[in-house]
């Protein structure tokens, strides 16, 4: 069957709460083992049914936000999905507190019972109505950013659409493709602004009923982070700011060189060459086609991966009016079907996704015997090394796609991995300034967001933009309103796949692909610290890990003649 075949049913939520009521008191009132682990897999299938039918939703109304049925649908989530969240709630307990536990421990993995613990601690009856709340607040801003319709060369563009001009080789037509496209930011800053205070002053709210310090306190719980703290993360920021900030401002010098540009502003950024960033040949069709070539030759298990994904339609790629912005993977597990959503716009980007966002497909494709859906994605940080290494394992192919612009495409994608660190460890540390003081005004947070800028990422000139100027370039950020505390788990996993980088492309380590293939059959089986070990790679935390990869990258990115490229 294919995806736009897939059955999609409203669940009726008091019939879900009856049965999953019904098997909770089962395993409470067991007998036996067997008992308790028949009702484990009765409410694994009932957990399936509705999870599938909540992605199945998601997905097709984030690929045309104006089909009233599925913005219908989206509502009922948005006002249901923390109801099921809490049917969950009970069955966690149960199964915590069973003493059949030990039973159970053969055939439920070691971190549900983390991830149930911590769950357990992050929802509570009272919140139910914030966390609806919290999810209406967030969805406006996705139709907020989905309504952008902007004049522009002739045309109506959305945002994504906008990426070809960012990068044009004039920098008039760059000018005023990004005051074009921030302009419709400035014309919503109060929206934008009050979208985020709502959200703001929702999840300080949760926090407190909950009895945590601060929402900081409580997405390290809430994400699942069972191996570190908020301390270990200042410490980790630290060590980008010494090791990651030098080399990265050093690239944005490069850059200025290569274009042309002594006085490089922030709309210069995109460009990397003046003849052009390299971009990807041929037609949507035949640069998917060119994808499934790249598979099959990487090895038999991504052959296997992306037959499965193109023969069940599990892509949506190309941009168009009315579709959500951005790119996202999700899983559908009563299919057991990974999905990818995109928006194909012309620029390298668009083999990017083939990359980033199939690296977590076939994670996925390949941790599909976990049946406690929860944890067939790991937590996020460890979601992120499976993405940003197959950008790298897949560089041998890169001209399939690129042709005489290989050499281009690798060293703008290896030089803008090392910008990212900064930029992304900034996008951390901001929310935690932000929900540490929950009482700044939208105004104070703008300053905030460009004092840690000037920080991170010294290189950018605002020039006559004074919505950026003053600290607005976060609007952009959809991460910082719909999932929050999300981003640091970018960067923690990029220093992990630049190990990776390292060691099959320097090193030409023949174990590097064994280790990744074994860490996306264990999926969410594992700890993000547990993975990084069964990886053989050097945790982000650990003191000086950053000092030898980063000098290996800059070395590597120094041997290239990037002007003449």
């Amino acid at each position: 069957m294919k995806f736009p075949n897939y059955p999609y049913e409203r669940p009726d939520y008091e019939a879900v709460k009856k049965e999953a009521t019904f098997l909770v008191d089962q395993i409470t009132h067991a007998e036996d083992a067997s008992e308790v682990i028949a009702a484990v897999k009765a409410y694994e299938a009932l957990t399936s049914k509705v999870d599938s039918n909540s992605q199945i939703a998601a997905i097709r109304h984030s690929i045309d936000t104006r089909d009233p049925f599925y913005d219908a649908e989206n509502s009922y989530w948005d006002e249901h999905g923390p109801l099921y969240t809490e049917l969950n709630t009970a069955y966690y307990k149960a199964i915590l507190e069973t003493r059949f536990e030990e039973e159970l421990s053969d055939v439920i993995p070691e971190t549900f019972f983390k991830m149930a613990e911590y769950q357990l601690k992050t929802l509570s009856p009272e919140v139910i109505p914030l966390l609806q709340k919290e999810n209406e607040v967030s969805s406006s801003y996705n139709k907020l950013i989905a309504s952008a319709q902007i004049d522009y060369d002739g045309k109506k563009l959305n945002l994504s659409q906008f990426g070809p001009y960012l990068q044009s080789t004039d920098r008039e037509v760059r000018h005023s493709a990004s005051t074009a496209q921030w302009q419709f930011f400035a014309d919503h800053e109060k929206d934008f602004d009050d979208i985020y205070d709502q959200l703001v002053k929702i999840r300080h709210e949760i926090a407190q009923k909950l009895g945590f310090k601060d929402y900081v306190e409580y997405s390290y719980y809430n994400m699942m982070r069972f191996d570190y703290n908020r301390e270990m993360v200042s410490t980790y920021r630290e060590q980008i700011l010494k090791d990651v900030v030098p080399v990265a401002n050093r690239l944005y010098e490069r850059q200025a060189e290569r274009i042309g540009v002594k006085d490089m502003k922030y709309y210069d950024l995109p460009l990397n060459f003046l003849d052009g960033n390299a971009t990807p040949k041929g037609t949507p069709e035949e640069i998917i086609k060119s994808g499934q070539k790249m598979y099959h030759e990487l090895s038999p298990e991504t052959g296997e991966f992306i037959d499965f994904m193109y023969d069940h339609d599990l892509l949506d790629l190309l941009a168009k009016e009315g579709k959500d912005s951005g790119g996202y993977c999700t899983y559908i597990p009563e299919f057991k079907s990974p999905f990818i959503f995109a928006n194909f716009n012309g620029t390298s980007g668009d083999v990017d996704v083939l990359t980033h966002e199939a690296g977590h497909a076939f994670q996925i494709f390949n941790s599909r015997w976990i049946t406690q859906p929860e944890i067939v994605f790991p937590t996020y940080e460890s979601c992120e090394i499976h993405s940003m290494s197959m950008e790298f394992f897949t560089y041998p192919w890169m001209n399939l796609f690129f042709g005489d612009q290989t050499d281009k495409y690798k060293f703008a994608h290896l030089g803008s991995a090392v910008q990212f660190l900064p930029y992304g460890v900034l996008v951390d540390h901001f929310q935690h300034v932000v929900y540490e003081n929950p009482e700044l005004t939208p105004d104070e947070r703008k300053a905030e967001w460009r004092r840690l800028e000037k920080l991170y990422n010294p290189h950018k000139d605002y020039d006559d933009n004074d919505l950026l100027e003053r600290g607005g370039w976060w609007f952009r950020q959809g991460h910082i309103f719909g999932a929050p505390f999300y981003y640091i788990d970018y960067t923690l996993a990029q220093v992990c796949a630049f190990q990776f980088y390292k060691r099959a492309l320097v090193d030409h380590d023949d174990t590097a692909w064994s280790d990744y293939l074994e860490i996306c059959k264990v999926g969410g089986t594992k700890t993000f610290l547990e993975i990084v070990k069964l990886a053989n790679l050097v945790s982000p935390f650990k003191e000086g890990s950053l000092t030898d990869v980063i000098h290996t990258i800059a070395a590597e990115l120094d041997k290239v003649d990037d002007k003449s490229l």
